[in-house]
């Protein structure tokens, strides 16, 4: 089946200038549906229409595919067909007419503030990977960082001297404070222990393995769970754990939502809501637990 698959990447990268991450996502997804139309016979991409869309979602949840993946998906043919029609390929779009795919509703895990502090605690030698997962850990905690981000981060990217870290990329610039802890770990790890397996003066990542390689978002996975275990912590933690307990945290003890959603990089104040859904929840479940009035009936 002609899918204009050159054409498409070309406009991923060029136009829509795509991550490297979103654009193996998109190709992935993209990849995978023109197989599925191969299979069902459909040798011309103007042939397909929603309901082959719909039937090829519920083939991947009849595969036991997540919502989550549904709807990453349906946001790649949405983008795919888009790209079609505004390129005269197709004179209509099969997917405008397609049902979206709600994922249950589901509020992020958050640390507590005691959760937070024993595991910054677990990394607490001074070889190369203990310092190294403290001052991971640490950043992660003072910043909100993403993980796509922090395994990206530069030297360069701090000034520790005023205690800011400076993200950017084609989209947005933010400037995120870091507080006096996460500020003296990371001094101790950038002078006098990431020398010690980068010897590269050109080598500007800031978090690399024991053999001086940038580190990956697998190894930064397997590290946050490593230490959760460690701190005997039940929570089904991620790297993104950080990110919303960051958020969280930060509501809880009085700044304003617009900060918030700016230091998060959200694009919409709506995303960062639910953090504040998360904490009027929290205080209610305090107020029904211990007043009390409340605890009657």
């Amino acid at each position: 089946m002609k899918d204009y698959s050159v054409d498409f990447k070309t406009f991923l990268k060029q136009t829509k200038k795509c991550s490297d991450n979103t654009f193996q996502s998109y190709m992935r997804d993209f990849t995978q549906f023109s197989s599925y139309c191969s299979e069902n016979k459909i040798k011309d991409i103007s042939k397909v229409t929603g309901d082959h869309i719909s039937n090829y979602i519920q083939h991947l949840s009849l595969l036991g595919k997540s919502k989550s993946t549904e709807m990453r998906v349906m946001a790649t043919l949405r983008c795919y067909f888009g790209f079609l029609l505004r390129s005269g390929i197709i004179r209509q779009n099969p997917i405008s007419g397609v049902k979206s795919v709600v994922a249950p509703k589901k509020m992020p895990e958050i640390l507590s503030d005691k959760e937070v502090l024993k595991l910054l605690s677990q990394p607490s030698g001074d070889d190369f990977k203990s310092c190294r997962d403290k001052a991971i850990l640490e950043l992660m905690y003072a910043t909100g960082i993403k993980v796509t981000e922090l395994v990206d981060l530069k030297v360069s990217d701090l000034n520790l001297t005023i205690g800011i870290l400076h993200l950017h990329d084609d989209k947005h610039e933010r400037i995120i404070p870091i507080y006096p802890e996460a500020v003296s770990v990371l001094t101790h790890y950038i002078n006098n222990v990431r020398p010690c397996v980068v010897f590269d003066a050109n080598e500007d990542k800031l978090f690399t393995n024991m053999s001086g390689q940038p580190l990956s978002r697998q190894g930064l996975w397997k590290l946050v769970k490593g230490y959760a275990a460690q701190a005997d912590i039940s929570k089904d933690i991620t790297p993104h754990t950080f990110r919303h307990s960051f958020a969280a945290h930060l509501l809880e003890n009085g700044a304003q939502l617009n900060d918030i959603q700016k230091m998060l990089g959200h694009s919409d104040i709506s995303t960062t809501n639910i953090y504040a859904q998360i904490v009027k929840n929290k205080y209610a479940l305090a107020y029904k637990k211990y007043h009390p009035l409340a605890k009657r009936g």
